[in-house]
């Protein structure tokens, strides 16, 4: 996989939506509610060009039958993917495009550690210009290597969640 981190793009709120429709026709009554995530749901912030979706559903073990239909749309599915209790799908291959995180409705704990992060992102463009600067500089040395890639990133975005979820405590 190419790693590659671009300007933010507005269109990237756009095609969110145009996922998010074609995955609600997938899972109606399964799914409780879907959200944009991730660098692209940032404006201003560099990110890699994925549409990362955080689905949240009725029942997890549900989303296991809808496999076919994932694949219909082009997403690999990928089952848990490391992170207990998650439904984890991608699209695009080496060239991926979008990848949906799901969780159930009453895993409080990862979603909310997504959503935080996203809010605090885009109410601190110090901390948004910091990370986007980060981002590009791994992009750069790890053109290829999404492990280090992502192995830089780690104590930045630890960092940047622990305070996330604090101030999300705070503005509550």
């Amino acid at each position: 996989m190419n790693i590659i981190v671009v300007e933010y793009d507005p269109n990237w709120k756009n095609e969110y939506l145009k996922e998010e429709q074609a995955i609600k026709g997938i899972l109606q009554e399964e799914l409780v509610n879907s959200f944009h995530i991730g660098s692209t749901s940032v404006p201003h912030l560099k990110a890699k060009p994925i549409i990362d979706i955080l689905l949240v559903a009725n029942d997890i073990n549900e989303l296991d039958n809808y496999s076919v239909q994932f694949e219909k749309l082009g997403y690999e599915v990928m089952g848990e993917f490391g992170i207990k209790g998650r439904r984890y799908f991608r699209k695009g291959g080496d060239n991926r495009t979008h990848q949906i995180h799901a969780f159930q409705y009453d895993n409080i704990q990862e979603i909310e550690r997504h959503l935080s992060f996203r809010d605090y992102l885009r109410q601190s463009p110090e901390i948004c210009k910091k990370y986007g600067e980060l981002k590009s500089e791994l992009a750069g040395q790890y053109p290829t290597d999404i492990d280090g890639y992502g192995d830089g990133k780690d104590e930045f975005v630890k960092k940047i969640e622990e305070e996330a979820l604090k101030w999300h405590w705070t503005t509550r």
